[in-house]
């Protein structure tokens, strides 16, 4: 539901700025709308009245809720941090870039990353039942690096698994990942591919395929 307050001032700009005091947000946030204009009264001293708007706030899109909650969250930590948004089929790609180190919001292979991709996730559709969407983050295209990394690693560890004929168990990798490896080994007719373990242990083991 809309935040919707009325307030007043000696004129309408100070109307509007008590409005947005009390809601604590910028003036791009609010819209406005003028109930009573200011009068001066009879000879402009007795009976004057001052000015009343009704301040609602905007409601912001998705990705504007995801971006917002970014931008909050980089300022508590002092980083300055440029978000480049782009459109897909499926939601947003929100890409990251900083002059300051940005390895601390990649962690060790992407685990900080996907754990903050999952709170804005949290943040753009908050409030959301129908309509919801999928953020993508990524920081500096470290998704794109990782996955060329992943591709080569899975073509160098089938040639391994070839010479040895003997399988190989690579090191846990979320969901995404072992997606990534599996179809790039999908065409392989010599080589199969499953996973083994429980979350978050969860392994891709390589293998020859056996003939039946």
């Amino acid at each position: 539901m809309t935040k919707t307050i009325e307030m007043s001032g000696k004129d309408i700009n100070e109307a509007k700025q008590n409005a947005l005091r009390e809601l604590d947000l910028s003036e791009d946030r609010v819209i406005f709308e003028v109930l009573e204009e200011p009068s001066k009264g009879f000879f402009g001293i007795i009976g004057g009245k001052g000015a009343k708007i009704r301040a609602s706030v905007k409601e912001l899109s998705p990705e504007e809720k995801a971006s917002e909650f970014l931008n909050e969250l980089f300022s508590t930590m002092g980083m300055d941090v440029d978000i480049n948004a782009k459109t897909t089929d499926y939601g947003y790609v929100l890409n990251l870039s900083s002059d300051d180190d940005m390895g601390i919001m990649i962690g060790k292979h992407g685990q900080t990353l996907d754990a903050l991709q999952y709170l804005t996730n949290l943040a753009a559709n908050k409030g959301l039942i129908e309509n919801r969407i999928h953020v993508v983050l990524d920081v500096e295209d470290y998704r794109e690096r990782r996955e060329d990394t992943l591709k080569h690693l899975a073509w160098r560890m089938a040639d391994k698994v070839r010479n040895h004929n003997r399988k190989i168990t690579l090191e846990p990798m979320n969901r995404h990942e072992r997606k990534i490896i599996h179809m790039a080994l999908q065409d392989e007719n010599d080589i199969t591919t499953y996973s083994d373990g429980e979350e978050p242990h969860r392994r891709i083991v390589i293998d020859v395929k056996r003939k039946k």
